[in-house]
C-alpha cells in the first residue's frame, strides 16, 4: 500500500475557510465525492445539514470508495490529507473532485469567481518508516499553529512546546481535524479508516502524548545549557 500526504492551500495564502459551516461542507466533501461515480453526479445536491452523512442527501452513494483517509486537519487556509489509494487512480480523481467541488459551492457561496486553491496539490509519497512515524503527529498537531506559545512546535530544539498537557488539551478541543476519532471521541468516523495507524502505533493518544512530552523535555534542557 502506497500512503500519500496531500496538501493544498488557498490561493495567495487566502483563507479558504471562513466560518463553521464552510469546514463542515469540506468535511462532507470528503464522505461525498469519495465514491467512483463521476463528479457530475455528485455536485448537485444542496447542502441541508451539518449532518455529516446526511438524511437529505437525495443523491446515494455508490459502496465502491477511491481512497481511505488515513487522517486530515483542515487549518484556516489549508487542508492535509492523508490517504491510500483502493483502485487505480483513485487519488487523482478523488482530488479532483474534492477540489473543484468545494471551490465551485465557496464561490458561490461568497460569490466570488476564480480559483480557489494555490495550484496543482502537493502530494508527498510516505517513503520510510521515520516519514511514516512521524507524519500522522505533524498533521494532527497543526492546530498548535493557533495556540500561543507554542506556534514553534515544528522545531522541537527551539522550544516548541512548553507543556505536553497544554498542547492535548488545545487538540482535544479542535474540531476540525481526525484527532478526535483516534481518541476515540466520535467526530467524523464516516469520513476516517483508523485501523491501519492504530494497528501500527498502539494508543494513539498515548503515542502523541509521549512525542509532546518529548519535546517538552528537549525545551526544559534548552533553557538548563
Amino acid at each position: 500500500m502506497e500512503l500519500w500526504h496531500v496538501l493544498n492551500r488557498g490561493v495567495d495564502g487566502r483563507n479558504i475557510f471562513l466560518e463553521d459551516r464552510d469546514y463542515l461542507r469540506f468535511i462532507h466533501d470528503l464522505y461525498e465525492f469519495n465514491d467512483v461515480i463521476p463528479a457530475d453526479s455528485n455536485t448537485g445536491y444542496r447542502f441541508k445539514s451539518t449532518d455529516i452523512v446526511s438524511p437529505y442527501i437525495s443523491r446515494l452513494r455508490s459502496e465502491e470508495q477511491l481512497v481511505s483517509i488515513h487522517g486530515w486537519c483542515l487549518m484556516k487556509n489549508h487542508y492535509h490529507l492523508l490517504i491510500s489509494e483502493l483502485v487505480e487512480n483513485g487519488l487523482s480523481l478523488f482530488l479532483r473532485k474534492l477540489n473543484v467541488g468545494y471551490a465551485k459551492s465557496f464561490n458561490e457561496k461568497y460569490n466570488r469567481i476564480g480559483t480557489l486553491f494555490q495550484g496543482r496539490t502537493k502530494k508527498i509519497l510516505i517513503k520510510n518508516d521515520a516519514h511514516f512515524n512521524y507524519i500522522l503527529h505533524y498533521i494532527h498537531l497543526n492546530p498548535l499553529d493557533y495556540l500561543m506559545g507554542a506556534e514553534k512546535w515544528r522545531e522541537r530544539s527551539h522550544a516548541g512546546i512548553r507543556s505536553a498537557t497544554s498542547a492535548l488539551n488545545f487538540l482535544e478541543r479542535y474540531r476540525w481535524s481526525s484527532y478526535l476519532d483516534y481518541a476515540d471521541k466520535k467526530n467524523f468516523p464516516s469520513i476516517l479508516t483508523t485501523s491501519f495507524f492504530k494497528e501500527a502505533l498502539g494508543n494513539y493518544p498515548r503515542a502523541l502524548h509521549e512525542y509532546l512530552a518529548d519535546a517538552e523535555a528537549d525545551m526544559k534542557l534548552l533553557y538548563l545549557e
